[in-house]
């Protein structure tokens, strides 16, 4: 039996939380998300923040927008899931609609176009940070930290090597882990009979 974890108090706390989280995440809220969610908050384990993004990255959409959406909706049903998705996105959109109508004149500037790439490298690097941190995380998946990490690599050589299309990359690979996936648990259910 899993222990009990925090909730969120209202649905106010929740929409602030995921405000506060998207404020935070320039370029990539992933990074944040787990830190918030799971660390600062505790509203959800490792385990629980894992396969929730494994549900999240299969759904369409952005991955962290599926997350919140799932996260409210466990709270607080379906007035939990608007609530944290209005969070996620009320007023980082406003930000992104008044930066869009400056950006034109801004991007003259080199050196405007020069922190954009620069934050683009920090928002990969909190995505890397955030994978090892729940690396340990793997010993539970059925795949294995072994094979994860191998398909992990796998991506990393076929879209930044290879420079093959992410489609095919993601369709190929995940449809390679998934029957790893059904493979090993169908061998462990076998071998538990």
């Amino acid at each position: 039996m899993s222990e009990a974890r925090p909730a969120p108090e209202s649905l106010s706390a929740l929409f602030w939380a995921f405000n506060r989280l998207a404020l935070q995440g320039f370029g990539g809220v992933l990074a944040v998300a787990q830190r918030e969610l799971v660390e600062r908050l505790g509203w959800l384990s490792r385990d629980d923040f894992l396969e929730m993004l494994a549900i999240g990255q299969v759904l369409p959409g952005p991955n962290i927008v599926n997350l919140s959406l799932m996260i409210g909706d466990r709270f607080f049903g379906l007035r939990g899931a608007l609530t944290a998705l209005a969070g996620m996105l009320a007023i980082p959109c406003v930000i992104v609609l008044a930066l869009a109508s400056l950006s034109g004149a801004l991007l003259e500037y080199e050196r405007m176009a020069g922190a954009l790439r620069g934050m683009g490298a920090v928002a990969a690097g909190l995505v890397l940070a955030t994978g090892l941190k729940l690396l340990p995380s793997l010993r539970h998946n059925p795949v294995g930290r072994a094979w994860a990490l191998l398909l992990a690599l796998g991506a990393f050589a076929a879209v930044a090597l290879a420079r093959l299309p992410l489609i095919w990359v993601v369709l190929g690979l995940s449809g390679l882990g998934m029957a790893l996936a059904l493979w090993r648990l169908r061998t462990r259910e076998g071998g538990d009979r």
